[in-house]
């Protein structure tokens, strides 16, 4: 076969399509939110249920599915991934209850708690350590395009069909994306059409082992005795519930509090995921520039946690200002920052740790992140959303990012040897 040429950086945008995907997939109940609780007559709880049961099983399945992925490779672990939670996205389209909705949620959460822990392995298998962060930034730039692309296709195919076809598109999507995953896609040291020149060029710029020094079952054991793991966990829990957050509720406030139909959610819910999206490049960016010019790469990521959580601050005026459009341009100053600060906590996994346990390591962080912490963070916006108001959300969403930094600076370490080849 014909070699391809930068072949890793055709692997990472497969990747950030199944990410699309995987997000048109999950925003196409929020962007019908207000259709569908109006139709069914559900008040803001049951709906933070629905939502709770996507994340509850999206969180298992980053460590289960890490683990899995780990076990048999990213190949055929993100192939069943993706064949799993397409199948569930168009279930969706016959629920009739929140017991039916909540079902088909939680088993969409099955497919899609594995792509994040497959993608950090990738990264860490194909990139040296001064691209990894960019490598990162634009598979996870992903959830922000799919979450762009959701309303208008979501409105579009609700108006012309109605709103149940709309979860059938979004799952007629993962099975294009398993033919070119497929057909691209092959562990590095059997890739019949690599390089050796991008081959040597990645050999020489890693900065971790392959293979961890103890194996079987004590290998995961061991993961749990070292403060890198629990950095990355504390950090990751105090920072991912911000994003469900902006993911789940904000097409519902647009509607409940600044009186948004569909068509101005879908024309309006977009921008600050676009911010998202630069804030993924703007922090992958700027560890590789940090790193290039000499900084040690866990020094390097730690500033951009540091610097990325200010901006984040920017969703407690966005509560309290009368403007609608005002309140957008800050919530996409906020998400700007979270979405620089996830670039790192998706990156440590790989700066830290043996090949063979990134995905366990980030499965753990997800399941604690977006699991324990996640749903317990939606349920209690339902609640405070049905009790008070919105805004007490937002203040919580602007200020535990603060404490994520923090447990950052304290637990996470680079290795005694972290060696930096700025080649490639």
């Amino acid at each position: 076969m014909k070699p391809i040429r930068h072949l890793r950086w055709w692997i990472v945008w497969t990747l950030f399509g199944s990410t699309v995907i995987n997000y048109i997939s999950r925003q196409t109940l929020s962007v019908l939110a207000n259709t569908i609780t109006q139709e069914f007559h559900l008040s803001n709880t049951d709906y933070s249920r629905i939502v709770s049961a996507f994340q509850i099983a999206y969180a298992l399945m980053w460590l289960a599915g890490g683990i899995l992925i780990d076990v048999i490779g990213a190949r055929l672990g993100l192939m069943l991934a993706a064949l799993w939670w397409s199948v569930a996205s168009m279930l969706t389209g016959f629920a009739n209850s929140v017991f039916s909705f909540g079902l088909f949620r939680f088993l969409l959460g099955v497919g899609e708690g594995c792509n994040w822990p497959a993608a950090s392995k990738v990264v860490a298998e194909w990139f040296p350590a001064r691209q990894r962060g960019l490598a990162v930034a634009i598979f996870d730039s992903g959830s922000s395009v799919g979450a762009i692309l959701a309303p208008p296709l979501v409105w579009w195919v609700t108006r012309t069909f109605g709103w149940r076809y709309a979860f059938v598109a979004s799952g007629l999507l993962g099975f294009i994306w398993i033919a070119l995953w497929l057909a691209l896609y092959h562990p590095l040291r059997k890739h019949p059409r690599l390089t050796e020149e991008e081959r040597a060029s990645i050999e020489a710029g890693r900065d971790t082992a392959e293979a961890s020094a103890r194996q079987g079952a004590g290998r995961w054991l061991e993961l749990l005795k070292q403060p890198n793991v629990w950095g990355i966990v504390l950090g990751r829990s105090l920072t991912d519930p911000i994003w469900w957050f902006y993911v789940f509720w904000l097409p519902k406030y647009l509607g409940d509090v600044r009186g948004f139909d569909l068509k101005h959610i879908a024309a309006f819910v977009w921008i600050p995921f676009v911010a998202a999206d630069i804030g993924n490049f703007t922090g992958g960016f700027l560890s590789g520039f940090l790193i290039k010019r000499g900084m040690p790469v866990i020094r390097a990521r730690k500033w951009v946690c540091v610097l990325s959580s200010l901006p984040v601050l920017a969703g407690i005026p966005a509560a309290m200002t009368s403007n609608a459009y005002w309140a957008i341009a800050l919530i996409s100053f906020a998400v700007w920052g979270y979405a620089s600060w996830s670039t790192m906590g998706l990156t440590f996994p790989s700066d830290l740790f043996p090949q063979d346990v990134v995905a366990s390591v980030t499965g753990l962080s997800g399941l604690v992140a977006s699991g324990i912490a996640g749903t317990a963070f939606t349920l209690a916006v339902g609640w405070l959303v049905d009790k008070f108001s919105y805004f007490p959300a937002f203040v919580a969403a602007a200020t535990i990012p603060l404490l994520a930094t923090a447990s950052v600076l304290i637990f996470i370490r680079a290795p005694e040897r972290q060696v930096v080849n700025i080649r490639g």
